[in-house]
């Protein structure tokens, strides 16, 4: 048993290693250098837009351009409003961010890194970023009103989608997991076996 125990540690040990290898475990900043917003004349489609409710806050989400890469200018644009009397935010909000990688949830990746602080213009706030690496991060915005603290992450994507996402990860585990259960049943079964017989060829010389 310590045998089979040991090989599928090992396992999850090669599989965690090579998803890290995958993103770059090595820390590294987020950011390549001071961000900067893009024209607002360009006419660039969002990558994204979200939609939340959060305490007494409506509050929207778009990512410029639609395929934000690394090293080339993005921005992010914050917009939100009360729900009882759509009266927009007007505090400031501090926009921050980390690597979503697996090596980030492993403990490997950077740590997180502000990427401003903004007003509102005409009551959207607007925050530039250029960085430094393609993968996965959460870029979180922050700002208190009526004495109250609010925190709302986002996801955000860098580059080129990865080739095998996080269902095909865990696909991958659960498969691994799945034989190497089947590994012991079939060893304790043929370790069955093999004492069954050594009783009956024990009885059958007495």
């Amino acid at each position: 048993m310590p045998t089979v125990v040991t090989r599928f540690l090992a396992f999850l040990l090669v599989l965690v290693s090579c998803l890290c290898a995958g993103n770059e475990a090595v820390a590294h900043h987020i950011l390549g250098r001071p961000a900067y917003a893009l024209n607002e004349n360009s006419n660039t489609p969002p990558s994204m837009q979200l939609e939340t409710v959060i305490g007494d806050y409506f509050v929207n989400y778009m990512v410029f351009p639609a395929f934000p890469r690394p090293k080339e200018p993005g921005r992010i644009h914050l917009y939100a409003k009360r729900i009882d009397n759509q009266n927009p935010l007007q505090e400031k909000v501090a926009f921050k961010v980390r690597d979503n990688s697996w090596a980030a949830w492993l403990g490997f990746g950077a740590n997180e890194e502000t990427l401003g602080i903004q007003r509102p213009d005409d009551n959207v706030y607007r925050q530039g970023f250029v960085f430094s690496k393609e993968g996965d991060y959460i870029v979180t915005a922050e700002f208190h009103a009526e004495g109250a603290p609010y925190i709302i992450d986002f996801p955000l994507r860098i580059g080129a989608p990865p080739p095998v996402g996080p269902l095909g990860i865990t696909a991958v585990l659960i498969l691994g997991i799945l034989v190497t259960v089947s590994l012991i049943q079939r060893r304790r079964a043929m370790t069955g076996m093999i004492r069954a017989t050594r009783d009956d060829a024990q009885k059958g010389q007495s």
